[in-house]
């Protein structure tokens, strides 16, 4: 069996033991049956990995002693995505959780002047990006941001190429083709359900963002996202 992966907020170093908090000490024990002396792999989302032993088999606080620390450093190319708070709270999530896995730096969700939805529960959500980084098995978490205005965000964004994608008539991109990959950074903005008003667009514009198409179909607004953080991501 491969070794089992987990998130922790803080690791300790080669030789320190330290106690898994109840949810993963009922997984480790309980659901995998792992005994004392059997390895684990724990990440703490900021690229530190660590290998562990299981020195305490306990179903609430299961204690395990480090053999071996890492440190992944960070991509050197970041992604932002920027998308709307959606009317339908488990569409944003399937966003989140793919976004995750597909490694995107930074998320940031849009009030918009068609943003339905409002409320944001922040602790569910990073909870969403936390069980995507183990099941992905990577070591960097999204940095996901509080809710912010659009017009307050793009005044201050400063990434090295920023794209918008909607649906409006007018002269646009296909971003696939207009990616500069040396740079180090790229942020791309996405709408609500209903799209950017024109007066947001036309404002985005203003502010260097480079209007661009996702292709010919309609997409939702979180396949819209995710296919633009996998252009963005995967491109070479």
């Amino acid at each position: 069996m491969p070794t089992p992966y987990f998130y922790i907020a803080s690791l300790k170093s080669p030789g320190e033991s330290f106690v898994l908090n109840e949810n993963s000490s009922r997984h480790v024990v309980q659901v995998l049956r792992m005994q004392v002396g059997e390895n684990l792999r724990l990440t703490d989302g900021k690229g530190g990995m660590v290998l562990a032993s299981i020195s305490e088999a306990h179903k609430k606080h299961c204690r395990v002693t480090v053999i071996e620390k890492n440190v992944e450093e960070p991509s050197p190319r970041r992604v932002r995505i920027a998308l709307s708070l959606l009317k339908n709270a488990n569409r944003f999530e399937w966003f989140l959780e793919k976004a995750t896995e597909l490694g995107i730096a930074e998320i940031i969700p849009l009030k918009c002047t068609r943003t339905e939805k409002q409320q944001f529960r922040t602790e569910r959500m990073r909870g969403i990006l936390e069980s995507a980084l183990i099941q992905s098995q990577q070591v960097w978490l999204p940095v996901l941001h509080e809710p912010v205005n659009f017009d307050q965000y793009i005044s201050q964004e400063q990434s090295d190429q920023k794209f918008i994608a909607h649906c409006e008539p007018g002269t646009k991109s296909r971003l696939s083709e207009i990616i500069q990959t040396s740079l180090k950074s790229q942020l791309i903005l996405i709408g609500p359900e209903g799209d950017f008003t024109p007066d947001e667009i036309r404002l985005a514009i203003e502010r260097n963002f480079m209007p661009v198409t996702l292709g010919d179909n309609r997409l939702r607004s979180e396949t819209a996202a995710v296919a633009a953080a996998a252009v963005l991501k995967l491109i070479l």
